[in-house]
């Protein structure tokens, strides 16, 4: 993105499940949040405490998705294993040095196990609201083509901007 550029809107997404069933129009998606694991620090020749994040460790981070309707896709994320999603869009961008627009491509890929189903309303001219939660065990973020962060909570693998914050863990641990 350019000095010029000002980031405006996620214009369009497509949402895919194990990687092949397109959920066109059916779905949206809320992102999970990311919280790092932390201890309280405090003790002799401190004034004080502090909170201190554990490196590339993260709380539970959940992924929900909002569904228009009760369909087979809202049974098939009950399944009581692993489940992808594969999410691709497209943020508008301004350039105000061309005056145009610019479309940057962002894909996020998420796998995780299902933690809940809510089935929602039944309501005539209502959408149902029905909702799926998926625990993040995996979630990769690529914006433009550059992977911008990367975390595998089984495999040790924390990357935020270029850092591998889990390296030396793993090479502790002889991974």
């Amino acid at each position: 993105m350019s000095i010029n550029t000002l980031p405006e809107r996620l214009t369009g997404f497509r949402a895919y499940l194990d990687g092949s069933i397109d959920m066109k129009g059916t779905v949206d998606i809320e992102l999970p949040k990311f919280e790092n694991m932390k201890e309280t620090v405090k003790g002799a020749g401190m004034a004080g405490e502090y909170d201190s994040p554990t490196l590339g460790h993260f709380g539970a981070m959940q992924v929900g998705i909002t569904w228009r309707t009760i369909e087979k896709n809202v049974v098939s994320l009950m399944r009581q294993q692993a489940q992808r999603l594969d999410l691709r869009g497209g943020f508008q961008d301004y350039d105000s040095g061309t005056g145009g627009y610019v479309i940057r491509p962002v894909k996020i890929v998420v796998q995780g196990i299902p933690v809940s189903t809510e089935l929602g309303k039944f309501e005539v001219g209502a959408t149902s609201g029905s909702k799926s939660t998926l625990e993040v065990l995996y979630i990769k973020i690529s914006i433009a083509g550059n992977v911008v962060v990367e975390l595998d909570k089984l495999n040790y693998i924390c990357i935020i901007d270029g850092v591998d914050y889990l390296k030396d863990i793993r090479k502790a641990l002889g991974l």
